[in-house]
């Protein structure tokens, strides 16, 4: 095949192997990202001074490429906080609390309502946004907390997160480890983020409905979050015709980037671009009138909790990713020049090496990346695995000869379900705390439900390649 696999092929292939272990022994792969790194460069140079600097560069080239992910976030982030301190979030839920009338309106209409926020917002912000106010109206219908619960996990940190459609920080990440454009990503996620999302909520709101019935379920709302609700609205600065005109003014605006990605060809990097400034104009806008002589100073107060959360987000990704990029283009800029001459990536080495050596078939390679992406979402946090689900799903699409994108989305998607906060206990503390309930039971009743999920989607998967 004319490509010669070196040490630095096999010492990749060792640290995936130990990274994949670490994660399913539910242990930080930090360590062994940077160890892994560190091996590389001294193995690649032979030089102990530029190795240990490639780990330092090699923090600085993931940083480089997640920045506009991590930028985006951190400003929807500040953005969603001046909502919820000047109560303009709750009169954008308001009307919706006239809809809620049953059980099943309050499950679909919660679900809907995070997805559709969250592809925006952002999951955790719009647990937030959502949750204080539309929980006492869900429980008020009969809808147990640990129902509402599901749906906002399911629908937001499910469905939205992992196709992430607006912001594009998830299939950024795949689609670079992967070495595709982000839009062949987006486009192969979207039949297996439909048949995921479907079968997942439809197979939990029976298994709700069931123990409802049974009298298993009890509506268990919580005081605390009503009472914290009360003193955020106290600090409220805004009339409330000033709530209602932003309350009509930010969807507008963010509906009308969307139109404007749709009519431009926007997709990436400057779909991110567009939403991210929209957001920070909202910002400013919104601490200008709602606090008025403060409000430069509450700009930058929001900014930095906004730059907070971003930040402890992808803290534990910019290791994993700093290792991950070396399999791609990111060797040469890191490291340098030196993989044999045929050499296109370790990663795609490895690819045609696996295709000359294993008769592989599609099956195999779907049921792989349905494997490796739940294998990677052990650790509770769905990002920080889906760069090695894209690097995967490059190696198998070149191994199959074809497939690559929709190998990568399904990777993507099965680690950010498995991780992002559906069925790990300690990623599902933001949905749980807001609805007073106990993360451990909220991730049981979401296994059996995202399990059949992944199993159809992979099947699917299938026919698609």
């Amino acid at each position: 095949m004319g490509i010669e696999f070196t040490a630095l092929h096999w010492i990749y292939v060792v640290f995936i192997i130990l990274i994949i272990g670490f994660m399913v022994k539910r242990r930080d792969t930090t360590l062994i990202c940077i160890i892994g790194i560190f091996m590389l460069a001294i193995v690649a140079t032979g030089d102990l001074t530029s190795s240990i600097s490639g780990v330092f560069n090699s923090f600085i080239y993931a940083i480089t490429e997640l920045l506009s992910t991590i930028l985006i976030i951190s400003i929807i982030v500040a953005m969603s906080r001046v909502l919820m301190t000047s109560g303009i979030n709750e009169v954008m839920i308001a009307p919706f609390t006239k809809i809620i009338k049953t059980p099943a309106l309050a499950y679909w209409t919660i679900g809907l309502l995070m997805m559709f926020i969250s592809w925006f917002f952002w999951p955790s912000p719009a647990v937030a946004l959502l949750g204080a106010v539309l929980l006492p109206v869900a429980i008020r219908a009969g809808l147990p907390a640990l129902g509402v619960a599901m749906a906002m996990n399911l629908f937001g940190h499910g469905i939205a997160l992992s196709s992430d459609f607006v912001i594009q920080g998830a299939p950024k990440l795949t689609a670079d480890a992967a070495g595709i454009p982000v839009g062949e990503v987006v486009t192969a996620s979207i039949p297996l983020v439909i048949t995921m999302g479907v079968v997942t909520t439809l197979v939990a709101y029976i298994l709700l409905r069931r123990d409802m019935k049974r009298g298993a379920l009890y509506l268990n709302a919580t005081n605390n979050t009503s009472e914290d609700a009360e003193q955020v609205t106290a600090e409220h600065l805004l009339t409330l015709g000033q709530k209602r005109f932003f309350a009509v003014l930010i969807p507008i605006a963010f509906v009308l980037d969307v139109i404007a990605m749709s009519i431009l060809k926007l997709q990436g990097g400057d779909a991110t671009a567009l939403i991210g400034g929209t957001s920070v104009f909202i910002l400013l806008l919104l601490c200008v009138v709602a606090h008025k002589n403060q409000g430069l100073e509450k700009t930058t107060s929001y900014l930095i909790q906004g730059f907070q959360f971003g930040f402890k987000v992808f803290g534990p990704v910019i290791p994993i990713a700093a290792f991950f990029y070396l399999g791609d283009s990111g060797f040469t800029q890191i490291i340098g020049d030196y993989l044999p001459a045929a050499s296109h990536g370790i990663v795609n080495d490895l690819g045609v090496g696996l295709a000359a050596v294993v008769p592989l078939t599609k099956e195999i390679a779907v049921i792989t990346l349905t494997v490796v992406g739940a294998i990677t979402g052990l650790d509770g946090s769905g990002f920080s695995g889906i760069s090695l689900a894209g690097s995967v799903g490059s190696l198998f699409g070149n191994a199959i000869g074809g497939g690559t994108a929709t190998l990568t989305a399904l990777g993507q998607i099965t680690a950010i379900w498995v991780g992002g906060g559906t069925i790990i206990p300690w990623a599902l503390i933001p949905a749980a705390a807001i609805c007073n309930v106990s993360p451990f039971e909220l991730a049981r009743r979401n296994l059996l439900p995202v399990i059949i999920g992944l199993v159809v989607t992979t099947i699917v998967a299938v026919f698609l390649i």
